[in-house]
């Protein structure tokens, strides 16, 4: 009669010489463990510490297992018997010496909550990413990884991604297909530039960038409009984007900038630009009626804005200001006002009186990343 699997782990391993071929300690205390939690009918179980470097198929046999902890282990690789745990929602893996996620948790679909912080993994499997469609936690901190794919979509239960300390430097236009996105946690990493398909996370109330090599934040911020946490400290930004106090902020972590550095932006063809959007204005006018038939230059036009004071178009911005901003009371800030971009159509309108926007130059001086008293700044007349 063949063993259960109970008895087939209590028997010792022997060979042909009849000469007892003894497991290591932790991986003989890890089968006991798992033999109790198989008679306990376990929703729970925790192997997290003890020093064991695979994990015991003997694990698939607690039907009812939930909650799987391996933290804190010498873990390489999972076995593919974990994937008849078809209640397993959350799987703790961090601090083990994964050097890639492994293949197995593709096929855990039911999966919700994985961690897999301090370990040694260097890139996010596009085939995992297509597994694990139902997952709403992901923690990758503390790895190697550069790139994420742009199966990264596949996530898309996602509520809370956190990959703080890695070497990621870009993220995919797909980023922005996560809907359901939360908290987004990329600190401590390589980033110079942030897609501005991430504006479409709309659900987004807290984001986490700061020490990255981020220089600007893309137009259109305003969209994320429940977003509640901003932190942006320790990288190299000049100035917030337009409309960025429109934003309901509650707490904002902007230290370790260098705010206020003019970026110069040239101008093409600005004034006919102008003409012409002022025209399409008139639902009536010819030039309406015919820019549909000039596809290449209606797509030129798109990115049109208007000045502040005035509310004409523009086109290329021809003067680059800036105005502080007091966040709203009661938020909590690291700086007590805020450099907030704005675009002015011409000198005629920043020569007006009453306003509150600042053009900004730059003083003869080498050393850029200066306090805010070394620049200069040039109010109307």
């Amino acid at each position: 009669m063949r063993d259960s699997p109970l008895e087939a782990a209590s028997v010792h391993i022997t060979n042909t010489s009849g000469v007892s071929m003894e497991t290591s300690p932790a991986k003989t205390m890890a089968q006991k463990s798992v033999i109790r939690a198989i008679r306990g009918n376990a929703k729970s179980f925790d192997l997290s510490g003890k020093a064991i470097t695979s994990v015991p198929t003997l694990i698939s046999e607690i039907q009812n297992l939930c909650v799987l902890r391996l933290q804190n282990n010498l873990i390489r690789a999972l076995p593919e018997e974990l994937t008849s745990l078809y209640n397993l929602t959350e799987l703790h893996l961090s601090n083990n010496a994964f050097g890639e996620i492994p293949s197995v948790l593709g096929h855990i679909k039911w999966l919700k909550k994985l961690y897999l912080s301090g370990n040694r993994i260097t890139a996010l499997s596009p085939l995992v990413c297509a597994g694990l469609g139902n997952l709403v936690v992901l923690n990758l901190n503390h790895n190697k990884i550069q790139h994420l794919p742009p199966e990264i979509k596949s996530l898309a239960k996602l509520e809370r991604l956190t990959m703080t300390d890695n070497k990621l430097e870009a993220l995919p236009p797909e980023f922005g297909q996560l809907s359901n996105l939360i908290q987004l946690n990329l600190s401590r990493n390589h980033l110079s530039w942030l897609p501005g398909e991430l504006y479409s996370c709309r659900e987004l109330t807290r984001l986490y960038v700061a020490r990255n090599r981020i220089k600007v934040l893309p137009e259109g911020i305003r969209a994320l409009a429940k977003l509640k946490t901003l932190d942006v400290a320790g990288n190299k930004l000049s100035m917030f984007p337009v409309e960025f106090h429109m934003l309901p902020l509650q707490e904002l972590y902007c230290e370790g900038n260098q705010f206020v550095q003019q970026l110069p932006i040239t101008s093409v063809q600005e004034l006919a630009a102008r003409l012409v959007l002022l025209e399409d204005r008139n639902k009536h006018s010819k030039v309406h009626r015919a820019l549909p038939l000039y596809p290449y230059l209606e797509a030129i036009l798109a990115g049109w804005g208007h000045c502040p004071l005035c509310l004409g178009p523009i086109l290329n911005f021809w003067l680059e200001c800036v105005h502080f901003l007091r966040v709203k009371k009661g938020m909590k800030m690291s700086l007590r006002t805020v450099p907030v971009r704005a675009v002015l159509c011409s000198y005629e309108c920043f020569n007006r009186e009453g306003h509150s926007y600042y053009g900004v130059s730059l003083h003869s001086d080498e050393n850029l990343c200066q306090p805010m008293q070394r620049w200069s700044l040039e109010g109307s007349r």
